[in-house]
């Protein structure tokens, strides 16, 4: 499985960082290549955005399944591709380092399936680091804004 992970210190309490990453309407927006997105219910959403593979730039339209909400800690979620046949999961966790500081993981792994996979796959080993990084960034700079705090 194509996998990223990212982490990041901040330089703020672990319940703020909660306040953030609970709402999807919040960090959704954030995804690289963002088109938009629906909340279907608390635990379901639907994604669209544009992923840039190198050779070709392509509208991926995905659903997402929270499977865990865990305050102020983690949130898991399944990806299942509404457009393509891709497969996936990832999760946000939160660490506290001290009262002021925590450590915040994005990680994501997708994975295309079908006769185009293993092509598929090949690009998908650059692509899904970058974007999981660049989520985990983009999600840490907005919550430093809000908190209007710098690491």
């Amino acid at each position: 499985m194509p996998n990223g992970i990212h982490t990041i210190e901040l330089p703020v309490a672990i319940d703020k960082i909660w306040n953030f990453v609970s709402d999807m309407n919040k960090w959704a927006p954030l995804v690289p290549g963002y088109i938009e997105h629906e909340i279907l219910s608390d635990r379901q959403s639907t994604w669209a955005f544009k992923g840039d593979l190198g050779f070709m730039k392509k509208t991926v339209k995905l659903k997402i399944d929270i499977k865990e909400w865990i305050e102020p800690t983690k949130v898991t979620f399944d990806l299942t591709g509404l457009s393509d046949n891709f497969g996936g999961n990832g999760y946000f966790e939160a660490e506290t380092v001290d009262d002021n500081t925590t450590k915040m993981t994005g990680c994501l792994d997708i994975t295309a399936k079908g006769a185009m996979g293993p092509m598929v796959n090949t690009i998908l080993k650059t692509f899904v680091p970058k974007t999981a990084q660049e989520l985990s960034e983009a999600i840490a700079n907005r919550i430093e804004e809000i908190e209007n705090v710098k690491a």
